[in-house]
């Protein structure tokens, strides 16, 4: 045989309505948390001693003085960011805090506060102190806020305005400290300067008399303030220009010498120009424009011709001798240049000569100079940082810590806020409660809903059944929890595929799931509705149905089985018509595997032909074994699951279970379902149970149609005086 199986279900998301219904069946657990959290905070805020707050505010600047100190400009402050953060560790620091201790003799008086035997140390008052302050910077400003908390309201202001006059004064005095004992530094090596250069000077006064230094010379820094170096400098230049004039001579005589007569007498002048030779050149070229006139004129026999003629050749020779005397100058001139730039150039190596002497004996005398100059200048520039720093040091402060707001007694308490503990109390409380149900919920692997069923069994919900359901028989055909085996009923039906298989089996993975009083009800169900139907408790080792119905167990199931009784002698009837029941009887102990018997199976088959359906009570299925053979031995099984009580591994594993020893899982059936706190399975159940609610509520006559109507469906209403057993045969 093989199991029914529904199509596989896709994953299911997360809807609100579902935390919505963990909300409501978890709202215990939130309740409790929630009260919890709340009354424990409630009654630790009203138990917590009132505490006062009080605030200082000051202004911090860097170390500089009100006005600009001596020779001092005015500077842009630059920001710093971790100044603010240092002075907060300076505000908490022992220095200052120690201080105010003292001042205000905390060790003493905290002692009494805390219950001590004799004063409290200081480092114990520190801690206690600097737990109790806080310091912060306000937004976007350097102001510093200094606040304190205490259970006495004067105390808490007076600690803020100590802590702010102590740390000033801490700051003044540290600055002055560091001054003057930089002043006294400074002064030291003043002294200690002012000997080097005294030294100095006695030591360059000796030099400059042995060395017969001139005042002249005395007065420079350096041997080049000596007559030498300007005499070298003199006949430097001087032979400068005589070797320039030399070579301008040579080259002008070279060249003119190196041209014949005629060029020679075309650039005489130009090279060296000379009045006499200029005039005798005028004289020429008149005398030979005349000479040119009168030989056209009169012809060359003329006097006058002969004269001029005469004339021509006695300039020509006046101008040759003229030329001839030049180069001669020329060349006088050029050896008398030689000459004088010979004699510079001695001068200038004696002029070296004398220079470096004159260096060499004066150098000692200059580098003590020197040094004496740079020691006078480090002197000098001492005696001023010291005059800076003593003005500085007079000039006030005021400004490195200014108290702007000063602390003041707070009229109402700071601590505690009850009506902020209590409101966080109910958040907090809140978060936490649901926080845990969800938590609890996530632990809980068991079945919750009709989609957890078929998302983990791939088997059909064929019913659900709320809480506190008893016995059909009792409860009469018109109760409430009636309808919910009303639909059960239908839904087997609708899943019964083959008429001819009528006998069903009830399984379930662990104990206390409900199966006895599911297969009980169900059958009382189809009994109710004109069907022929047997009960039969084949739960051997631990029997419950005699129990529901108030008879013996003495005689059953067992005995059928065993042969010491015939199957009319072991059945008993019920008040309920069509309705018959089968005890298990007692199982002896050599008979444990009994219903794994021929005997059991022709029984199956004899029921199936006596009645319309034969219902059989098992034990759980991951304990005995005999709900494995029940499940193979009858036509159909249905799987009872107890809501939010086995994990779902369990519930899965049971239906494996029926699945390997060949039986034929029709479905699930949902039990003891909380109907009024799950409005997840409202929709199931609760409109049949508000509706039949209000019906027993009506009374009389709505009570009576109804019991009529049911009377005409061919239902048995709820007989007095107990349930009724007699033998059927």
């Amino acid at each position: 045989m093989e199991s029914v199986k529904n199509a596989p279900q896709s994953e299911s998301k997360l809807h609100f309505l579902d935390y919505w219904r963990i909300i409501r069946i978890r709202k215990s657990v939130i309740l409790l948390v929630f009260l919890l959290v709340v009354i424990t905070t409630t009654a630790v805020t009203l138990i917590l001693p009132p505490q006062y707050l009080s605030m200082v505010r000051i202004a911090v600047e860097k170390d500089a003085t009100d006005i600009s100190g001596l020779f001092q400009r005015d500077s842009i402050q630059v920001y710093d960011p971790y100044f603010i953060q240092t002075e907060f560790e300076k505000i908490t620091s022992k220095k200052v805090l120690h201080k105010v201790i003292e001042d205000m003799g905390l060790n003493n008086e905290w002692a009494k506060r805390y219950n001590s035997e004799g004063p409290l140390k200081t480092s114990e008052t520190y801690e206690i102190l600097k737990r109790h302050i806080d310091v912060r910077q306000t937004r976007n400003t350097s102001l510093i806020e200094i606040s304190v908390r205490s259970e006495d309201r004067r105390e808490a202001a007076n600690l803020c305005n100590k802590i702010a006059e102590t740390y000033k004064e801490n700051r003044l005095s540290l600055r002055r400290d560091m001054s003057d004992k930089g002043i006294t530094k400074l002064k030291d090596e003043y002294q200690l300067q002012l000997a080097r250069v005294h030294s100095l000077q006695s030591n360059a006064a000796e030099l400059r008399l042995r060395l017969k230094i001139s005042d002249y010379v005395a007065e420079g820094n350096a041997p080049v303030t000596t007559l030498e170096p300007e005499t070298v400098r003199r006949l430097e230049n001087e032979h400068l220009a005589a070797r320039g004039e030399l070579a301008f001579y040579t080259a002008k005589l070279d060249d003119l010498r190196s041209m014949n007569r005629e060029n020679l007498r075309k650039a005489i002048l130009s090279a060296e120009p000379d009045d006499l030779l200029k005039d005798l050149f005028l004289r020429l070229n008149d005398t030979e424009q005349r000479w040119s006139a009168l030989n056209k004129d009169v012809g060359d026999l003329h006097p006058e011709v002969i004269k001029t003629k005469a004339l021509l050749s006695t300039l020509n020779t006046q101008i040759e001798a003229r030329i001839d005397g030049i180069l001669m100058g020329l060349g006088s001139r050029l050896k008398a240049t030689t000459q004088r730039a010979l004699e510079l150039s001695n001068q200038v190596a004696v002029a070296i000569e004398k220079d470096a002497k004159a260096a060499s004996e004066y150098r000692p005398y200059f580098l003590i100079k020197g040094e004496l100059e740079t020691e006078k200048r480090i002197l000098e520039t001492m005696k001023f940082k010291i005059v800076q720093e003593e003005v500085d040091l007079s000039l006030p402060k005021s400004s490195i810590v200014e108290v702007t707001d000063r602390a003041e007694e707070s009229q109402k308490p700071f601590r505690p806020n009850i009506p902020l503990n209590i409101g966080l109390g109910v958040v907090v409380g809140l978060l936490i409660g649901v926080g845990l149900a969800f938590f609890i919920e996530y632990l809980d692997t068991s079945v919750k809903t009709i989609d957890d069923v078929e998302r983990a069994l791939q088997a059909p919900v064929l019913g659900v059944i709320p809480q506190n359901v008893g016995s059909l028989l009792e409860e009469g055909a018109d109760s409430p929890h009636a309808e919910a085996y009303r639909v059960l009923r239908t839904n087997v039906l609708f899943s019964q595929k083959d008429p001819q298989k009528n006998t069903l089996t009830v399984v379930s993975g662990g104990a206390g799931e409900g199966k006895s009083t599911t297969i009980f009800n169900l059958a009382t169900i189809f009994a109710q509705h004109g069907s022929r139907v047997l009960v039969v408790d084949s739960d051997l080792r631990r029997p419950s149905l005699h129990k529901i119905l108030k008879v013996s167990n003495t005689v059953g199931l067992t005995n059928y089985l065993l042969k010491q009784n015939s199957l009319e002698e072991v059945i008993q009837t019920t008040k309920q018509p069509g309705l018959d029941f089968l005890p298990s009887g007692k199982l002896p102990s050599s008979s444990l595997g009994i219903l794994n018997s021929t005997q059991m199976r022709e029984f199956i088959r004899e029921a199936k032909k006596r009645y319309d359906y034969v219902f059989f009570d098992s034990p759980p299925i991951m304990g005995v074994s005999d709900a494995s053979i029940l499940a193979s031995e009858v036509d159909l099984a249905l799987l009872v699951i107890q809501y939010r009580k086995y994990p779902q591994a369990m519930t899965v594993r049971a239906k494996q279970m029926v699945e390997k020893v060949g039986g034929t899982l029709l479905g699930v059936v949902l039990n003891n379902i909380n109907i009024s706190q799950d409005s997840y399975y409202y929709y199931y159940s609760g409109y049949y149970y508000d509706y039949y609610s209000r019906n027993d509520e009506g009374g009389g006559k709505k009570n009576g149609e109804h019991k009529k109507a049911a009377a005409q469906a061919g239902e048995t209403p709820e007989r007095g005086g107990g349930v009724e057993i007699k033998q059927k045969y």
